[in-house]
């Protein structure tokens, strides 16, 4: 599979040869707004470090014919917005020319108490995991795994447990735009425990599409 990081928790994946898929343009990233081709738009929940309701428009200009894919709390949004969307929430499938996407999970990881417990859902890309801001299960095979490695309502020891739970063959580090990069030796941690049980653990460069 083919992914392309864009910035946080945006990036592409091309699942097959010319079916494009974006998660996340929030207001943690830009190049977002000049990518070309996409088929559909993934968005987990509502913060705004997930959807930035400007960076979406323009990626929708930019994708006339892309969908947008989120769950019922977002959706409310996007009607404000004048944005349409189909509505995939947990246990729900949709097929995207020969690609499925299927949502898991219905609740953001707890920051404190009910302060931001907003409705998230998860999606799997074919046999690619992006939770948003949770860490439920899919209940599936996965094969890579966009990892969350920071943010105010995880550790990293969540995201390694998560990572050795799902056992794929690669994960690759999203939800990390608060990391600076004199501060990149926190990804050394996952680096090392995921290697130790044969899981890839991949930093991505930013706009290079990598084959995973």
């Amino acid at each position: 599979m083919k992914i392309k990081k864009l910035g946080h928790c945006c990036f592409v994946a091309e699942p097959k040869e010319g079916i494009r898929v974006m998660t996340d343009p929030g207001a943690f990233s830009t190049m977002q707004s000049e990518e070309k081709n996409i088929s559909a738009v993934l968005i987990t929940h509502e913060h705004q470090d997930h959807l930035h309701i400007d960076s979406l428009k323009k990626v929708l200009v930019n994708n006339p014919t892309a969908i947008v894919i989120t769950n019922t709390a977002v959706g409310k949004l996007l009607d404000e917005a004048g944005i349409k969307y189909i509505k995939i929430e947990e246990g729900q499938e949709y097929d995207l020319s020969g690609v499925s996407i299927n949502g898991f999970g219905n609740l953001h990881a707890e920051i404190y108490e009910t302060y931001g417990r907003v409705q998230n859902t998860g999606y799997m890309v074919d046999k690619l995991c992006y939770p948003g801001d949770a860490f439920a299960n899919p209940n599936t095979e996965v094969d890579i795994v966009a990892l969350p490695v920071t943010g105010p309502w995880m550790r990293i020891k969540d995201a390694i447990d998560y990572a050795k739970m799902l056992k794929p063959r690669v994960a690759f580090p999203v939800h990390d735009a608060h990391i600076h990069e004199w501060a990149g030796f926190i990804l050394k941690v996952p680096n090392l425990l995921l290697g130790e049980v044969g899981i890839d653990f991949k930093k991505m460069d930013l706009g290079k599409e990598e084959n995973l």
